[in-house]
């Protein structure tokens, strides 16, 4: 059960972001068959480097990318079935986490489905614009959680973020939220 809750929730994740690269990519490989303007050329330009720096590095490797595999690493070693049945949602921080790191991964969400409905009523080529950026940091996304998952199975306390996990409560005290190492 241990393994499984560990590998499951990182490739639940990892197919959760790969199945948003094969819905945006073809929007966005789409722009090859476009007339682009000078415009467009340095709005492409800017989506995709602005989405690399802050999708990709600051959103991923910075923040989500290590939390996952910490939290895959906390479920490895604190295996519950309900846990290891919902491992994605485990390592993304939607169950069993601070009520921060709740509010944080809902709130994220949001947005992000927020942005989502606003993409859709793009035209092309803006639509396919914003998608080639999106794409970039996803998959920048996807490399930084394997990074830090093959870093972390060869070098065990790699990864120095907390998991944010509830702790243990102690007799008439409130659950303290685990700060970064």
């Amino acid at each position: 059960m241990r393994t499984l809750g560990f590998a499951w929730g990182i490739v639940g994740v990892l197919l959760l972001l790969s199945f948003a690269i094969f819905r945006l990519a073809p929007i966005a490989f789409e722009l090859g068959d476009l007339q682009l303007s000078a415009v467009h050329w340095a709005s492409l330009a800017f989506s995709i480097v602005y989405m690399a720096y802050a999708e990709g590095y600051k959103g991923f490797h910075r923040g989500f990318s290590p939390r996952v595999i910490q939290r895959a690493n906390y479920l490895r070693e604190n295996p519950r079935w309900h846990h290891v049945l919902l491992a994605p949602a485990f390592c993304m921080g939607y169950i069993y986490a601070t009520r921060r790191r709740q509010i944080l991964s809902i709130g994220l969400t949001l947005v992000v489905m927020g942005f989502v409905v606003v993409a859709r009523q793009l035209p092309q080529p803006w639509r396919g614009i914003l998608d080639a950026g999106v794409v970039t940091g996803l998959s920048l996304g996807i490399m930084s959680i394997l990074y830090f998952l093959l870093n972390s199975l060869r070098t065990p306390g790699f990864i120095t973020v907390s998991p944010e996990v509830p702790l243990p409560m102690a007799i008439g005290s409130d659950a303290a939220v685990q700060p970064d190492a």
